[in-house]
């Protein structure tokens, strides 16, 4: 005879698996890959270690699967704060901001995301999800260009170039051995230095600035 999960047997596969990534995601933010070793997921899960082959083949899908999770977390935020821009210009600066704050904000993760050493199997994802922000913006660019707000350029170009110089720029704030900054200046050095290598205006208001503004009305 065949087994077939039933559905209870199947809501407690699903939350084991789940308990079992959000002590991934609490490992990694903590120490980074090299923290998250199948004993101290089992520890951290409350559950046996054996049982974490019952949901993952290896150490390493487990821990590309928390990246995919963190990472289309992080790509969805800075997509919907783009969406809500009106031009090119507010709209990198939205990408830039939000990334990088975000980053700043949580930077064992952060870190982890754009710059530790990690298995083949991690690094797919990676790529993966650097792609997805060039994809973002790629067509913030091409959009500006389109409408005349960003001066000819070949968008998927430059795009590579905006997504190299924010990821580049953070990883000295974001290593575990750098110095901590007040996030500001640096935010703020990235996205002029990103605005002008598009050729957007140069005085776009920082979404930091509208919050702040419309906070006080």
């Amino acid at each position: 005879m065949v087994y077939r999960p039933t559905a209870r047997t199947e809501a407690t596969r699903l939350a084991h698996r789940e308990r079992l990534l959000a002590a991934a995601r609490g490992l990694l933010a903590e120490g980074g890959y090299a923290a998250a070793s199948i004993s101290a997921l089992a520890e951290r899960a409350g559950v046996a270690t054996g049982s974490v082959y019952n949901h993952f083949g290896s150490k390493q899908e487990l821990l590309a699967a928390v990246f995919r999770h963190i990472a289309g977390h992080e790509l969805t935020a800075v997509r919907e704060a783009v969406d809500a821009q009106h031009d090119a210009a507010a709209r990198l600066r939205a990408l830039v901001e939000v990334f990088s704050y975000r980053a700043l904000r949580a930077p064992r993760t952060a870190w982890a995301l754009l710059a530790e050493r990690v298995d083949p199997l991690v690094e797919t994802e990676r790529l993966t999800y650097r792609r997805g922000y060039h994809t973002v913006a790629e067509q913030t660019i091409a959009a500006g260009v389109a409408a005349g707000e960003l001066p000819a350029q070949d968008a998927r170009l430059s795009a590579a170039a905006v997504i190299g110089a924010i990821s580049e720029a953070l990883l000295g704030p974001l290593s575990p051995v750098g110095d901590r900054t007040e996030p500001g200046p640096t935010v703020e050095s990235i996205a002029a230095l990103c605005l002008r290598a598009v050729g957007a205006p140069p005085d776009v208001t920082s979404r930091r600035d509208q919050q702040d503004v419309t906070s006080r009305t």
